[in-house]
């Protein structure tokens, strides 16, 4: 009974280390965030990474990004639309999940500043700008900070 027990539990912790492990960090996920425009692999790798994390709003709203940029790196203008507004619509089911978030605000003026005037996607710049600069300080990470700052 006791090797039971003893098994029982090695499995739970190995099941919690093994969960934590396959979970991205939050800071490559940004550092990589700029470079997906130029880096399709990156980009597709990402994407397909962060499909699986959408319980978190953050990498919610890092996929919706990644998808966007995504548009850049195919041709099919159908598929362009078609992933822009994937992306477009996991972006702001993560805002209304946490419309506090800087971070989340952050992902959406950086989409909406970059993409298109056609796709109609403009509509929160000033709000978004507005919010972060109000709330820069709340920000912990040194990355997300300057990336802010170059937005702003």
């Amino acid at each position: 009974m006791k090797k039971i027990a003893a098994l029982i539990i090695a499995t739970i912790l190995l099941s919690a280390v093994t969960s934590r492990v396959l979970a991205l960090d939050l800071e490559y996920v940004r550092k990589s965030y700029e470079q997906a425009v130029k880096n399709e692999k990156l980009c597709s790798s990402l994407i397909e990474q962060l499909s699986g994390q959408t319980n978190n709003v953050v990498y919610l709203g890092y996929l919706g990004a990644f998808q966007t940029i995504w548009a850049n790196h195919t041709s099919n203008p159908l598929a362009k639309l078609n992933t822009f507004n994937k992306g477009k619509k996991h972006i702001e089911q993560a805002i209304k999940a946490a419309p506090d978030n800087v971070e989340l605000r952050f992902i959406r003026l950086s989409i909406q500043v970059n993409c298109p005037d056609f796709l109609n996607y403009s509509s929160n710049i000033k709000e978004d700008k507005k919010f972060i600069k109000t709330n820069l300080h709340k920000i912990e990470s040194k990355s997300l900070t300057a990336m802010c700052n170059k937005l702003i």
